[in-house]
């Protein structure tokens, strides 16, 4: 297929299809509806932001864990409200996705009350790209902190054993109305502790690459470039920033673990390596009013139009901000996954004939009809 006038080896699958695709599956696999949609939805907007890591990819290690009865795909949520403003959920080992979704929708409620919602969840599993409860809360007209925990695979700064997770830290604030009028989601900050997340290095090995010297060791503890190598037993991929990322790990453990009841302090199951018993993820959401500390400026604006026009701002600076020698364009958090969306919706998310092979042999196992192209 050619593509921006360059000959790819790739197929294009508009994202509408990828959704129904996957809700297909896993209402075959006994979801409901609704459970179904949310979770197609989740992976759907990962593959369009770019982030194909967490995307329709992971299906497959969804299903064997329903399989196994690692993994509980008909939950019936139900918050302990601990405060008028925090709440506990008990996720009863379902998908990550499931419960991460319940309780951000929980959160903006609160949030609509008091200013701010803070819940907590334990028994959970991987809930994919952080950056998707952001934007949920963005629909909201709600800036959104998602901390979650995840097994081992990264040391404390110092060690060479694998005890943190690669937990991704993500906050994000909704646009500014010039923001908002140019189809850009807002201030998306959603990273890992690690130099990189190990769905790049699962993606590399799926595809046969090679990955870069410095993001992993394995089980001796030298560098490699071999992804298999840096998912083996006893290897590990490593911190960003040295003591940096380390910190970062441990404040994800302790806001998703320690703090909720969830598993912590690397007692978090390894979803692709125990693949019959629950994972333990815990995770804990700070939504809040972006506005609830402006009372309007002195052009009479609200506190939300007043807190627009200071995004708004502040982006303006950053952009126009003078540039360093060989650099083109100053971005802020979460622009490139932005233009990277827009793009995919016209274009289509593209799949590897063997994923979608892989993908068609999974829905024909679990007796759904749904196909990809």
């Amino acid at each position: 297929m050619i593509q921006n006038g360059k000959m790819t080896n790739k197929t294009f699958i508009p994202p509408s299809k990828t959704t129904s695709f996957a809700t297909s599956l896993l209402q075959s696999a006994s979801l409901s509806a609704e459970h179904a949609a949310v979770i197609s939805s989740a992976l759907t907007l990962a593959d369009l932001r770019g982030v194909d890591t967490h995307g329709l990819n992971r299906l497959p290690g969804y299903l064997v864990r329903i399989k196994t009865g690692a993994l509980n795909p008909n939950p019936s949520f139900k918050f302990n409200a601990k405060t008028p403003v925090c709440a506990l959920l008990d996720a009863q080992n379902t998908f990550g996705f499931l419960a991460a979704h319940a309780a951000v929708e929980y959160a903006c409620g609160v949030a609509e009350t008091y200013g701010v919602g803070i819940v907590g969840v334990k028994n959970s599993g991987h809930y994919g790209m952080a950056a998707t409860y952001l934007l949920q809360a963005f629909e909201r007209g709600m800036g959104c902190m998602a901390f979650t925990n995840a097994s081992r695979s990264m040391p404390a700064w110092g060690s060479k054993e694998a005890l943190l997770g690669t937990s991704p830290f993500a906050v994000g604030l909704p646009p500014g109305s010039k923001e908002r009028a140019k189809g850009g989601r807002g201030w998306v900050l959603d990273m890992s502790p690690a130099v990189v997340a190990r769905g790049k290095i699962r993606k590399a090995a799926r595809h046969g690459e090679s990955i870069p010297e410095g993001w992993a060791l394995d089980a001796t503890g030298s560098p490699t470039t071999d992804p298999n190598a840096a998912l083996a037993d006893g290897a590990v991929v490593l911190p960003i920033g040295g003591p940096k990322g380390s910190g970062l790990a441990m404040m994800m453990d302790i806001f998703g673990g320690l703090l909720t009841g969830a598993s912590f302090a690397g007692d978090v199951n390894d979803q692709y390596k125990v693949a019959d018993q629950p994972q333990g993820v815990g995770h804990w959401f700070m939504v809040f009013r972006p506005d609830v500390f402006l009372d309007g400026g002195d052009n009479g604006s609200e506190g939300m139009e007043e807190y627009k026009l200071r995004m708004d701002k502040l982006f303006d600076r950053v952009r126009n901000s003078e540039k360093a020698a060989g650099v083109q364009r100053i971005y802020t958090s979460g622009e490139i996954e932005d233009e990277v969306e827009k793009n995919r919706r016209e274009e289509g998310i593209p799949f590897t004939s063997s994923e979608i092979d892989t993908l068609n042999r999974i829905a024909e196992e679990w007796g759904s009809q749904e196909r990809l192209p």
